[in-house]
């Protein structure tokens, strides 16, 4: 809620450009969902995802009668947005003994948060921090945990895992017994089975993508490796993808199933994220308080995620 400098000393003269920050990673799973799969707006509190399922049963014969036979079922699931709040009071007066004075304009009245070098560097660094914070959340969101981070809305995580998706950690597709940690050895099977329990009908869709953590990623590729296969490209040091060696399967690595040892197949025209207004988490208010001789930061947004179909994702259960 404010700032904290019990680490730094007294002032010495420093330069206050560059201002490093530490590493931090965007919402990529939020990202892909917004160009690829279902985005829905204009949220408040809940929304509806409509589900129609029809089936069309041959008769045996073309009579004259009209002899009615099938059925159209509507079902529905429903995405419930957290209402997140971010909030935050800095006194520009705290920056005076540091050498953090530097960003301070002359003068001792400050309308403003200093100089644009500390000012854009603060923006970024939030702004990444919530990109981090939501990719999390998106996977790991449990509104029945303590952690607030974690707790604003559930995850597609808890949501496939409560419905009915198939399980591909059983040794009908991995070929070994329940996998309860994966590790360099098992892993290749692991994510194989994950590809040999999608069903036919969800490959023909032509956007399935595995999802895993960046620690399952690592394992995989080096494994691959080690088998001398090099399926993906050696030169490409940004590369957080890769497609399953003789499939058309992407593996897609993301953070919000880091430390998780689970991981999902899933077509992206099945994963649905409610917003109130798109981007909303970018856009914050950043003041100069007259009244209370300070700046401060807030951001408010709504969001929520689940799948419209989990029958048709498979779940892959485990430990890292």
């Amino acid at each position: 809620m404010s700032f904290v400098l019990s680490s730094l000393s007294a002032y010495t003269k420093q330069n206050i450009k560059p201002l490093l920050t530490s590493a931090v990673f965007g919402a990529k799973t939020q990202e892909l969902i917004k160009s690829a799969g279902i985005l829905i707006p204009g949220v408040k509190s809940s929304t509806a995802i409509p589900l129609l399922d029809t089936d069309a049963p041959f008769q045996l014969d073309n009579q004259c009668a009209f002899e009615p036979s099938g059925n159209t079922t509507i079902t529905q699931r429903t995405i419930t947005v957290g209402r997140i709040k971010i909030e935050e009071r800095l006194c520009p007066k705290d920056l005076e003994v540091y050498f953090t004075q530097e960003a301070l304009k002359a003068g001792s009245t400050y309308e403003n948060f200093g100089n644009a070098d500390w000012q854009s560097v603060y923006l970024a660094k939030r702004n990444a921090r919530i990109a981090s914070q939501l990719e999390t959340a998106l996977w790991q969101g449990d509104t029945t945990l303590a952690n607030i981070n974690l707790k604003q809305f559930d995850g597609l995580s808890k949501q496939i895992v409560a419905g009915s998706p198939i399980d591909a950690n059983v040794s009908g597709f991995t070929g070994v017994a329940t996998i309860t940690t994966i590790t360099a050895s098992n892993v290749i099977a692991a994510t194989e089975g994950i590809y040999k329990a999608i069903p036919v009908a969800v490959l023909q869709k032509g956007d399935v993508k595995i999802f895993v953590g960046n620690d399952w990623y690592r394992l995989l590729i080096m494994a691959y490796r080690a088998l001398n296969l090099f399926s993906y490209n050696p030169q490409d040091a940004t590369a957080q993808s890769f497609i399953l060696p003789a499939t058309n399967i992407e593996i897609m690595a993301v953070n919000g199933l880091n430390g998780t040892g689970d991981a999902f197949a899933i077509s992206m025209a099945n994963m649905v994220m409610a917003v109130d207004l798109s981007a909303e988490e970018e856009n914050y208010d950043m003041w100069w308080s007259r009244d209370n001789n300070d700046v401060r930061f807030r951001v408010a947004f709504k969001m929520g995620v689940n799948v419209a179909f989990t029958t048709e994702c498979v779940k892959f259960i485990a430990a890292i």
